[in-house]
């Protein structure tokens, strides 16, 4: 559905469901914007990782735009870990390997914008 009226949404009403990927571990995902919304080409997505949780360690064909919302947490790459926390933006270019893991003691949350299509089915 391609719309050319404006879609608005509170996150609040927005189902939560947990990551099942193997290698995830207390992380939760919200599909705030996507084609179903009139979105024709990015998918926008909410993750919330609880304390000691991570995001499964992973790379993909495309780039994917990441703003921490809240929390302190670290990006691991296959060679570094860079630490990130509320206001950081972040580009994971294509093919970087990856993960996101939590080192606070409160949730780490964080918005993701992947193209649609491959990156939002896998």
């Amino acid at each position: 559905m391609h719309t050319k009226t404006m879609y608005k949404t509170d996150i609040e009403t927005k189902e939560t469901s947990p990551v099942g990927t193997p290698g995830a571990r207390g992380v939760q995902i919200q599909l705030l914007l996507d084609e179903k919304n009139g979105a024709p080409n990015f998918t926008m997505r909410r993750f919330i990782i609880q304390p000691g949780g991570q995001t499964p360690h992973h790379a993909h064909d495309w780039e994917h735009e990441v703003f921490i919302l809240e929390g302190h947490g670290e990006v691991k790459l296959t060679d570094r870990s860079e630490p990130v926390s509320a206001n950081d933006a972040i580009l994971v270019p294509p093919g970087i390997e990856h993960s996101f893991h939590n080192t606070g003691s409160a949730p780490l949350a964080f918005l993701c914008l992947v193209p649609n299509g491959p990156a939002t089915r896998g």
